[in-house]
C-alpha cells in the first residue's frame, strides 16, 4: 500500500493589528452664554434666552442667535453693546418693599418700579419672586440669575409668611378652606397655614404662610371665601426675615449666612469679606431665641447673670475644696498676692 500523505502544514498568517480605540471626545470647554450672563447678573437665563433670540448679544464682535454656544474668559461678551465683565461673587439683599411699586425693571403704564427706588451704591440686581403693587414686606435681591432661578423653584419649599389684614370679623372655622385647599376660577391652591390674630374694629389681622407663590394668590383665597384684603406685608422668605428693616430700607445678607443657608459650596477664601454698611442702610439686629442662635447666624450673648457667674467661676482658686476652712487673717492685715502680710492703710487727712 502506498504510504498515506500527511496533510501540509498551514501557513501561520499574521493577525491584522486591531485598530486603537478612537479616544472620547472631549466636553466643549466653558460654561453655556446664558449661564455666564446670568451669574453676571444681567438677566435670568430665560430672559438672557430671549434677549439672544432679540440680536441683543455678541460674542467676540459677531452677533449670536442660539444659547447653545460655550464661552470661556477670554470670549469678549458684549449686550446691547455693553461690555460684560467675569462674574462677581453671589451676593443677596433684604429689601422692604414699600406698597405702590412696581416689581418689574419697567412699567409700561409709566409707573414707579422698586428698582427706581434702591440705593445708587447698590449693584445690577434682579428680584426673587415678584410682590403685588399694593403689596409690601421683604423682597429678595441678588446680582447671580442660578441664586434667583433656584430661589424661586416650587422645589425649594420655602416657607412665605404674611401679615393680612383684612375687612370684616371671621371666626376660625370660617378659614378652615383655606386651610384644606382652595379653589378659585379653576385654579387650585395648595393648603395654607392661616392663623386669626385678633380683630380690630372692623377689620382683623391674619397670619398666613404658603409654599407656592401664584399671582394674587391670597387676596383671591380671601376673596373667595368673602374677605377682603385691605393690607398685606410679606414678612419671610424661608430663613429671612423682614425684622426691623423700615419701608424702602435694603440691608446685605452676610456672605456666610447666604452661603450656609442656601447649600452653596466654596472654601473660605474664595468668600468675599464682609463690609461695612455704608451710612444711609441699616443691618438688622439679631434677635436671640432660646435655641442660642439668633436669626441673622450669629452666637447668642450672655445675660448679665451669666457673665456675673463666669466672673464668680473666675476668682475661686482652681484648688479650693467646697466648704474647706479659711485660714485666720491678723487684724489690720490682708494678703497680698505673693501670700505675705500687708501693711495696715494709712488713714488720709481731711481736707479744711
Amino acid at each position: 500500500m502506498a504510504a498515506e500523505e500527511k496533510p501540509a502544514p498551514k501557513k501561520a498568517t499574521a493577525s491584522k493589528p486591531s485598530a486603537p480605540p478612537k479616544p472620547a471626545a472631549k466636553p466643549p470647554e466653558g460654561e453655556r452664554i446664558a449661564k455666564v450672563l446670568s451669574r453676571a447678573g444681567v438677566a435670568s437665563r430665560r430672559e438672557v434666552e430671549r434677549m439672544i433670540e432679540a440680536g441683543e448679544v455678541t460674542v467676540n464682535g459677531k452677533l449670536i442667535t442660539s444659547p447653545a454656544l460655550n464661552v470661556t474668559a477670554k470670549d469678549k461678551i458684549t449686550v446691547s453693546g455693553h461690555p460684560i465683565g467675569a462674574p462677581e461673587p453671589p451676593r443677596l439683599w433684604l429689601y422692604y418693599k414699600p406698597d405702590g411699586l412696581v416689581t418689574s425693571e419697567s412699567d409700561e403704564k409709566g409707573r414707579d418700579t422698586v428698582f427706581d427706588h434702591l440705593p445708587e451704591d447698590l449693584p445690577r440686581v434682579m428680584t426673587v419672586g415678584r410682590l403685588d403693587l399694593n403689596s409690601e414686606g421683604l423682597l429678595l435681591l441678588t446680582n447671580d440669575g442660578e441664586i434667583k432661578r433656584r430661589l424661586e423653584l416650587p422645589s425649594t419649599g420655602w416657607l412665605r409668611k404674611y401679615r393680612v389684614r383684612v375687612n370684616g370679623n371671621p371666626m376660625d372655622p370660617d378659614l378652615d378652606p383655606l386651610r384644606k385647599g382652595i379653589v378659585v376660577d379653576g385654579e387650585k391652591f395648595q393648603p395654607m397655614i392661616v392663623s386669626l390674630d385678633r380683630i380690630q374694629g372692623a377689620n382683623a389681622w391674619l397670619t398666613v404662610g404658603l409654599r407656592e407663590g401664584k399671582n394674587r394668590e391670597i387676596r383671591r383665597a380671601m376673596s373667595a371665601i368673602g374677605l377682603q384684603v385691605n393690607r398685606l406685608i410679606r414678612t419671610s422668605y424661608g430663613p429671612f426675615s423682614l425684622g426691623e428693616l423700615e419701608p424702602g430700607q435694603v440691608t446685605e445678607v452676610k456672605t456666610r449666612v447666604m452661603r450656609d443657608q442656601l447649600g452653596l459650596t466654596g472654601d473660605a477664601s474664595d468668600l468675599p469679606e464682609d463690609k461695612p454698611k455704608p451710612e444711609g442702610k441699616r443691618s438688622l439686629k439679631p434677635r436671640p431665641d432660646r435655641s442660642g442662635q439668633d436669626r441673622a447666624g450669629m452666637t447668642r450673648l450672655e445675660s448679665p447673670r451669666e457673665k456675673s457667674a463666669a466672673r464668680g467661676a473666675a476668682f475661686k482658686s482652681p484648688g479650693a475644696r467646697p466648704g474647706a476652712p479659711k485660714a485666720p487673717r491678723p487684724a489690720g492685715a490682708g494678703p497680698k498676692a505673693d501670700g505675705g502680710p500687708r501693711k495696715p492703710s494709712t488713714p488720709r487727712p481731711r481736707k479744711p
